[in-house]
């Protein structure tokens, strides 16, 4: 079965609502639109982990901060704050996803910024939270600004500390794949040209040969260095000329370890694309 769109997610929701002692604040199609990939196995989850969160607090009735807690936790994990960090760990992180936030404040084809966090969850130390955009297809220009933005914060760490961690690991294997589809799969590179080598029938997949020469793998793979490294060039740009609203993003970050779209807005200002309603 294909995942439910946001029509269809706010059905879900308000079967599984029906039972919940809910604030007047809680809107149901506000919750659909903050909740796209999810299955309705998922959304059940965030149901009941809302409750939960909300019990835990002793509250008379289960608010929409509840919700977005729990949707925080059915995607990224529990909260680690006891997990041990260092202050110049702590600096490095914030730098990291301010790095992040302001690349996707600043290129209109990326996905309308939620929130970003330095509070580890799960495995990850930190993370910056969208409202992903539910399309049926993508530019090129989208594919790369996406790219950009996954760039982001390995460009902060080398333009403030002059050095990378390994804290980008996730970040870099997001974009490789990106990359890859791109110019391999979807025809999105001039040199390889309008060629997929995407196989549906799986019937490369499941052999020994590949669908094409080892003179054409040399070429995908020196296409997609060239089109990080374009991105990764268009990320630093953009960071050297705000290079005094990634401090100060990195600052706020690390005094308040969770700030939210009218915070960054305090910083970077309106973002001049158009957004759906996200929480203030």
């Amino acid at each position: 079965l294909e995942l439910p769109n946001k029509q269809e997610r706010f059905a879900i929701f308000n079967v599984h609502l029906k039972s919940l002692l809910l604030d007047k604040s809680v809107n149901a199609d506000f919750l659909a639109a903050q909740t796209p990939g999810f299955s309705g196995a998922d959304i059940a989850n965030v149901c009941n982990e809302a409750g939960l969160i909300a019990a835990r607090k002793k509250k008379n009735a289960i608010e929409t901060q509840d919700f977005f807690d729990a949707i925080d936790r059915v995607v990224g994990g529990l909260e680690k704050k006891s997990k041990i960090i260092s202050p110049s760990e702590k600096k490095v992180i914030a730098y990291h996803e301010a790095g992040h936030a302001l690349i996707s404040w600043m290129l209109s084809n990326v996905d309308p910024l939620l929130k970003v966090s330095i509070i580890p969850r799960g495995k990850a130390l930190g993370g910056a939270w969208y409202v992903p955009e539910e399309r049926q297809i993508i530019t090129h220009t989208q594919f790369f600004d996406r790219i950009c933005a996954g760039l982001g914060g390995r460009v902060a760490e080398e333009l403030v500390f002059n050095e990378a961690s390994s804290g980008a690991l996730d970040d870099l294997e997001k974009v490789t794949k990106q990359a890859y589809t791109m110019v391999a799969k979807l025809g999105l590179s001039k040199k390889i040209g309008n060629i997929s080598f995407y196989d549906s029938t799986q019937v490369y997949e499941n052999s020994f040969q590949k669908p094409y020469s080892e003179a054409t793998a040399a070429m995908i793979d020196e296409e997609v260095r060239v089109l990080v490294e374009q991105a990764h060039q268009t990320s630093k740009a953009i960071l050297e000329k705000n290079r005094d609203k990634l401090d100060a993003l990195s600052k706020l970050l690390l005094e308040k370890e969770v700030i939210y779209k009218k915070d960054i807005e305090s910083v970077l200002g309106k973002r001049l694309v158009k957004e759906e309603t996200v929480l203030n």
